[in-house]
């Protein structure tokens, strides 16, 4: 762990110049400055009291923090294929988050399942093909290039109207599949 450079992260997260950090802590300007390039190292002591001063202790400062995944590769995803259709979960375990993205491959005739009413939104973006919204029992066509955004509080589907394989990527809130 990179001592210092935590302690500078902190200290300006708290929006705290050196002088303000010394005054603080007791200590001076110039050995806060050594210590966050790493050129000194702080007692245990003096570290409780720099960490005081930050307003943490030395328990939460030295707790590894997991870093959560943010880019994903295609050996990473999962797919799931059906007889009509093949869903690319494209993020894996996205139920923690706040939204699900995935790419959804129609079959031509082929449907998506149907979604029950829910509490959340609905995105999704053609990028091949033609489908068809089939929201409330009101059917609305989208060809490539075109979106929806809608609530999920009622049941829909899509489905694939073209010849070809229809591919969309899809966006719910909350993750729902």
């Amino acid at each position: 762990m990179d001592i210092g450079r935590k302690l500078k992260q902190l200290r300006i997260r708290n929006d705290l110049t050196l002088e303000e950090l010394a005054s603080r802590s007791e200590l001076t300007k110039g050995f806060l400055s050594q210590v966050e390039r790493n050129l000194t190292s702080p007692s245990v002591s003096t570290l409780e009291d720099i960490l005081e001063a930050l307003g943490t202790d030395l328990a939460s400062f030295f707790k590894e923090s997991r870093e959560d995944k943010i880019v994903f590769h295609a050996d990473d995803f999962f797919v799931d294929e059906q007889d009509e259709f093949t869903i690319h979960w494209i993020i894996p375990n996205a139920q923690k988050n706040e939204m699900e993205p995935m790419i959804l491959t129609l079959k031509p005739n082929g449907c998506s399942q149907i979604i029950d009413p829910h509490i959340g939104e609905e995105f999704a973006y053609v990028l091949q093909g033609k489908v068809e919204l089939v929201n409330n029992d009101e059917a609305h066509a989208l060809k490539k290039g075109e979106t929806f955004y809608i609530s999920g509080r009622n049941t829909h589907y899509i489905k694939n109207v073209g010849k070809h394989d229809a591919v969309v990527l899809w966006v719910s809130t909350p993750p729902m599949f």
